[in-house]
């Protein structure tokens, strides 16, 4: 089943008209979208993108063939005409089959918001997604039979919705996961397929041809990754977006409560809201056993509580206890939890302050505390396929 995506952006299109944001100003050449439509196998449109016809042409084919138009979604952008020699564009009731003289059968998913999702299967039993944007499926992963060979969501906006397909089993690890409805909310280019790739997805121009069925190589999750940064940074921000795409993560706070003390529960409350409602979270600073134990991603926020914890159960604050076994006695602390992080088989996301760039503390405690976080900083970003340093919300990779 051969699918050509003659349009991959919202449906306002990219960039939007009379916009003046930095990302719809720098939305040029390929990154430049229109509306999302899809053209499978020359003969079923889904939706319709401004000037399909010549879109169609641009790419090397053809509108001549198509003999059925399904829309997925109410649309919100300027009026889309329909050409001449088309059929009149249609929906599938919910939950209904369409099957055509072709061998193509198409089934409608309900959504959750107005719009229809289908699930297209073809001649030869290869099997797509498509979803409109702004909604999930209802009842998601009902008659899936498994992953499907490719699926074309609203990655950067709805990432959650990935999640739930991944829950479910309809996205597997082969399952090729292809970004549409893309608009101005991800600045386009290097970003935002930096941002695709850590969900396991990729974007593609507008005019591309894929073969549905055939593996693409997109890039692995890492299974370790240090996100660093400085207070305010953006840091935890992305770290949650790494795994926002992915079912049932595990959040382990390293801060605990702080009876009395309403600014961090104010801290705490803001990241409870914006984490997805499925996330579980566990205040603990006991990292190592649940590095060793198989299960759901992990997020921890973050290493410098840990190390602050650390040192805590040690009194390296004291300096005769420091000199009197205390430093030997973290050393070995974090040196336990570096090789369970060497062994660990979920996939891990961390959170650290970066420190040593800043003012040099006042007191000999907090020159002592910056120098163990740096080493806990260097010694945990060893073990780890990824660092990223955050610095005004921009992730800046240092590694993989």
């Amino acid at each position: 089943m051969e699918l050509t995506l003659l349009g991959t952006g919202a449906p306002e299109g990219l960039p939007r008209p009379d916009c003046p944001c930095a990302a719809c100003a720098t939305a040029l050449g390929a990154d430049a979208r229109a509306a999302t439509a899809l053209l499978v196998d020359g003969i079923l449109l889904l939706d319709l993108t401004p000037g399909a016809a010549l879109a169609a042409a641009r790419s090397g084919r053809t509108l001549s063939g198509v003999r059925q138009v399904l829309l997925s979604h109410p649309h919100g952008g300027p009026p889309i005409e329909v050409p001449a020699g088309l059929p009149q564009p249609g929906r599938v009731p919910d939950g209904r089959e369409l099957a055509l003289l072709t061998g193509h059968r198409v089934r409608a998913i309900a959504m959750d918001a107005p719009g229809t999702g289908y699930a297209v299967t073809g001649p030869d039993g290869q099997r797509l997604l498509y979803l409109p944007p702004g909604g999930a499926a209802a009842g998601i992963g009902e008659g899936s039979s498994g992953p499907y060979d490719m699926v074309l969501v609203d990655v950067a906006g709805r990432p959650d919705v990935l999640a739930r397909l991944r829950a479910v089993g309809a996205v597997g690890p082969t399952t090729d996961v292809v970004a549409v409805h893309l608009g101005h909310d991800v600045p386009p280019g290097a970003e935002l397929g930096r941002r695709l790739a850590a969900a396991g997805a990729r974007a593609v121009p507008d005019g591309t041809t894929l073969t549905v069925g055939v593996y693409e190589d997109v890039p692995d999750v890492p299974r370790r990754t240090l996100v660093l940064g400085g207070a305010r940074s953006g840091k935890s921000v992305e770290a949650e977006r790494r795994l926002e795409a992915f079912p049932d993560v595990l959040y382990v706070a390293t801060g605990g409560p702080r009876n009395g003390d309403g600014e961090w529960a104010a801290r705490v409350a803001a990241h409870r809201e914006r984490r997805p409602g499925s996330w579980r979270t566990a205040e603990t600073c006991d990292l190592v056993p649940l590095l060793k134990d198989d299960g759901a991603p992990l997020l921890i926020d973050c290493l410098s509580l840990w190390l602050t914890d650390a040192m805590d159960s040690v009194d390296a604050w004291d300096d005769a206890e420091w000199a009197d076994g205390g430093e030997r006695a973290l050393r070995a602390r974090v040196r336990e939890l570096t090789e369970a992080v060497r062994e660990t088989r979920r996939t891990v996301v961390a959170v650290s302050n970066e420190v040593g760039s800043g003012i040099v503390p006042a007191t000999p405690s907090g020159r002592r505390y910056r120098d163990e976080l740096g080493r806990l900083n260097a010694a945990f970003a060893d073990e780890c396929e990824q660092v990223l340093l955050v610095v005004a919300g921009q992730a800046l990779p240092l590694r993989g």
